[in-house]
């Protein structure tokens, strides 16, 4: 079975709200891993969510704590959050830099992915900052150096660029509409594979993008995992299973 550690994918919301002349305030959390935990639990893919508050302290700053897992995926998280130790932020000591591990981690064979949101690849405002890092030196794009998201209201159907691509395999060719993706730009080189990009209304971007870096694998998906990117009909859709368990068995170097 495979390991994977998904890191992100959760936040957290505070509310004002005003009745008159009164106030008062609210806190909320939020997930958006539920769809895509069941399904690759479905998919035989053993999931650890390291959800993005705990990230910060719990994600390993060791190879040895790295190669538990066979996938690391990176989903609307900031690369803050794990340059940014407590240890660092709080009592200024010094903490391995994690963000080099996870590059070294996927150069000596681990498996990388980046899955797009608000907080990946660069990210709103150009806030989530992996632009000119060690993990956008492993994945097979390159970052825009500022805001990268395409919000596309209107919706657009994925172009299929190599359909016999093992990512691919099984996967229903009724694609649903996204409603988004992080612009990114394909990396040059021979082990770089665009599988999947978007119409030439939206300028033909990169959607799925394959590649090697040392003995790992990368790979970038730059729409989301769930909403608001992905609507209630792609997640319905009989190949979300499918698709994203391709990612995960690509990585690991199952298929």
């Amino acid at each position: 079975m495979t390991k994977v550690l998904l890191v992100g994918e959760s936040w957290v919301s505070s509310a004002t709200h005003f009745k008159g002349f009164d106030q008062f305030g609210s806190v909320t959390f939020h997930t958006g891993a539920r769809r895509f935990l069941s399904g690759m639990a479905a998919a035989g893919h053993e999931v650890v969510n390291m959800q993005a508050h705990e990230a910060a302290e719990a994600f390993p700053t060791t190879l040895e704590g790295l190669a538990e897992y066979d996938v690391i995926i990176l989903s609307d998280i900031g690369a803050n959050t794990l340059l940014l130790h407590p240890d660092v932020w709080l009592r200024g000591e010094r903490v391995p830099n994690r963000i080099a591990l996870i590059e070294e981690w996927t150069r000596r064979g681990g498996g990388l992915v980046m899955i797009g949101g608000y907080f990946s690849f660069q990210g709103i405002d150009g806030r989530a900052r992996w632009h000119r890092t060690p993990v956008e030196a492993a994945l097979p794009v390159s970052c825009l150096p500022g805001d990268d998201r395409l919000e596309i209201p209107e919706g657009c159907t994925p172009v299929v660029d190599l359909p016999e691509h093992p990512l691919l395999r099984g996967v229903p060719g009724d694609w649903p509409y996204l409603l988004g993706v992080n612009e990114v730009e394909c990396k040059a080189g021979d082990g770089v594979e665009r599988v999947l990009s978007l119409p030439d209304a939206q300028r033909g971007l990169p959607l799925l993008v394959a590649g090697r870096h040392g003995e790992g694998r990368t790979l970038a998906w730059t729409s989301d995992m769930s909403e608001h990117w992905l609507p209630p009909a792609f997640l319905a859709w009989e190949g979300y299973d499918r698709l994203f368990g391709n990612m995960i068995a690509w990585a690991a170097g199952e298929i």
